[in-house]
């Protein structure tokens, strides 16, 4: 009974789903609305955009907002916020002029 019991183990183990990460970001230009970025839909307000997603790496996902929104003011994965190099690179997809929102809220 326990050697089955336990060869079961593996299977049920590798088949959890992946928890979804959590992003957020400020923005030096505030924009509010959805905005579906690579991989991402993002909720913006006055404050700061947030989303939420298990695919994808952060300095993309950064990148993709910028390129929709511009230049991107802090950027946090999972509580770790990106350092000043990692938040130069994503700003070097930011776009002169801010898209508007796919959606109003």
């Amino acid at each position: 009974m326990h050697r089955f019991s336990f060869s079961l183990l593996p299977l049920v183990i590798f088949a959890a789903p992946a928890a979804a990460s959590n992003y957020s970001a400020t923005l030096e230009s505030p924009a509010t609305g959805r905005f579906i970025g690579r991989d991402i839909s993002w909720s913006c307000g006055p404050a700061a955009c947030q989303g939420s997603t298990d695919e994808s790496r952060p300095v993309v996902l950064c990148e993709s907002l910028a390129k929709r929104v511009g230049r991107i003011g802090s950027f946090v994965a999972d509580g770790r916020a990106f350092t000043p190099p990692e938040l130069e690179r994503c700003n070097l997809s930011a776009r002169a002029q801010p898209r508007k929102a796919f959606a109003d809220r």
